[in-house]
């Protein structure tokens, strides 16, 4: 599955459940890379959407 942005909470959520289904891949594997790029685009999307006081 290949990503660019969570533009849409219904994106975000899918992102979620996706990142819940792939906890614990391997680093280095293509379910690890997934894992990681879904870690950083859902921070990136909290960042935006949900800044810290």
């Amino acid at each position: 599955m290949q990503y660019e942005f969570l533009r849409t909470d219904a994106e975000y959520q899918a992102a979620l459940k996706r990142l819940e289904a792939i906890t614990g891949a391997q680093p280095g594997t293509p379910m690890g890379d997934e894992l990681q790029a879904l870690l950083d685009l859902i921070a990136a999307y909290e960042d935006d959407h949900f800044p810290e006081d």
